[in-house]
């Protein structure tokens, strides 16, 4: 309860929010950091974030979103976006859209990105850096399939980070109906719902993730009168509400997938995965990994998160942290950037390459890309 005072105090502040967010234009800023595309393809818009600086001090980073996601959660409103962090910071970022889903798309599966978006991406990456290697970041299904791409592909890529990455989904205790549902339909229902409608479509998908913190949906009400003096505070659930409402669809193939193969017999929690013709060992990823779990995420929990490190025979390092957040708020909360970022940024500064080849590399740079 407030003091007399402190209302007083706060009134003000609390009027000014409650315009802006009424009849006002809102009171976060989610205008986006400007991009130039370098590289196009089905499924796959690669951008370069802008400005780009005359002397590049790091190797690139990719930044690569889940499927049925907005790209945007990398850049989700001024102060907690982690691709303008990395751009402070004199990080060439490029960021993969996979861009909307329809029913035409029905037929692609994870394949589809693992042996073709992701891996196209990283050489459009690397080719416009003038050939250095690149440095990945994925969230939760952008990071599983950024690591299956690195284990079943050759890409220059020097290091990967995943955060929010579930690999033990017998670990995730929100999929548990779900898989009893499964096992006394034999999982004729949720197939015979998403081979008629083509995949998951963005409503349903938008509801589900809406349901995970529906504790959170009821007292937001409370939340927000509680806290009208708090402009930072109502920014992030105003950007938060707007990400939740642009979620995106499944393709039906790869609905498919992830649910007959990860949620419903736990395919990846042993490492190894058959997508088309060949089956993909994470043991085979060879190179230092980052792994940041969530400790308050319900979609995607810690122990699901780091049940990776044990995979991961291959890597010459892996570094396992759990911070505060829940399945967005780890990537990029309020308290992200004292947290999962710090982590982030020791972690690509340890494996960037060495500062005499990034000058050579931005030296050989054509003036009129510089300029760009």
């Amino acid at each position: 309860m407030l003091s007399p005072l402190r209302l007083v105090e706060a009134l003000p502040d609390a009027c000014a929010n409650l315009w802006d967010m009424t009849v006002g234009p809102g009171v976060a800023d989610m205008s986006r950091a400007p991009t130039s595309i370098i590289d196009e393809g089905p499924q796959r818009t690669v951008h370069r974030y802008r400005p780009t600086r005359l002397a590049y001090r790091h190797a690139p980073v990719l930044l690569v979103p889940p499927l049925a996601a907005p790209a945007s959660c990398f850049d989700l409103r001024r102060s907690c976006s982690l691709s303008q962090h990395l751009l402070a910071l004199g990080y060439p970022t490029y960021l993969v859209d996979y861009g909307p889903i329809s029913f035409s798309d029905r037929q692609l599966g994870l394949e589809h990105w693992v042996d073709d978006v992701i891996p196209n991406a990283v050489d459009a990456v690397s080719d416009d850096a003038n050939g250095l290697p690149v440095q990945l970041v994925g969230w939760c299904l952008g990071g599983i399939m950024s690591l299956l791409a690195v284990a079943g592909n050759d890409m220059p890529v020097r290091s990967i980070s995943l955060v929010a990455s579930p690999f033990d989904f017998a670990k995730v205790r929100t999929m548990a109906p779900i898989r009893r549902l499964a096992e006394v339909t034999g999982g004729r229902l949720v197939t015979g719902l998403y081979s008629a409608l083509g995949g998951a479509p963005a409503p349903l998908v938008s509801l589900g993730f809406q349901l995970t913190a529906l504790d959170k949906r009821i007292t937001k009400p409370l939340t927000l009168l509680r806290n009208l003096d708090n402009r930072d505070l109502l920014a992030h659930i105003e950007a938060v509400d707007d990400y939740m409402a642009h979620m995106l669809a499944y393709p039906g193939r790869t609905f498919a997938q992830l649910y007959h193969r990860f949620f419903r017999i736990n395919d990846l929690a042993d490492g190894r995965v058959d997508l088309s013709d060949r089956c993909i060992d994470l043991a085979d990823v060879d190179v230092p990994t980052l792994v940041v779990a969530g400790t308050n995420d319900v979609l995607a929990p810690a122990e699901a998160v780091v049940a990776v490190e044990p995979l991961l025979t291959g890597a010459p390092e892996v570094r396992v942290e759990r911070e505060p957040g829940g399945h967005l708020g780890v990537l990029t909360g309020r308290g992200a950037r004292n947290h999962t970022w710090r982590h982030l940024d020791e972690f690509l500064g340890a494996h960037d390459v060495a500062p005499a080849v990034v000058e050579q590399a931005a030296a050989s740079r054509p003036r009129e890309h510089v300029a760009a």
